[in-house]
C-alpha cells in the first residue's frame, strides 16, 4: 500500500527539470553550432532555393 504514495512537491520538481532538460537540448541544437556550420546550412538553403527557382516555368 506504501508504494503508491506520491510526493506532489518532488513529482512537481522532477516535472520541471525534464521540462527544462527538453528546452536545453532545443538549445542546443538550435545556438550550439559553430559560425561555420550557419554559414553551410545558409549557403545550403540558398543554392536549393536557386535551383528550385530556375527550374521553374514560365507561365
Amino acid at each position: 500500500m506504501t508504494d503508491n504514495i506520491v510526493n506532489f512537491k518532488q513529482a512537481k520538481k522532477r516535472a520541471g527539470y525534464a521540462k527544462k532538460k527538453t528546452q536545453a537540448s532545443e538549445n542546443r541544437k538550435k545556438f550550439g553550432r559553430t559560425k561555420a556550420e550557419k554559414r553551410l546550412d545558409e549557403f545550403e538553403q540558398a543554392q536549393d532555393k536557386n535551383h528550385h527557382e530556375d527550374r521553374k516555368l514560365d507561365e
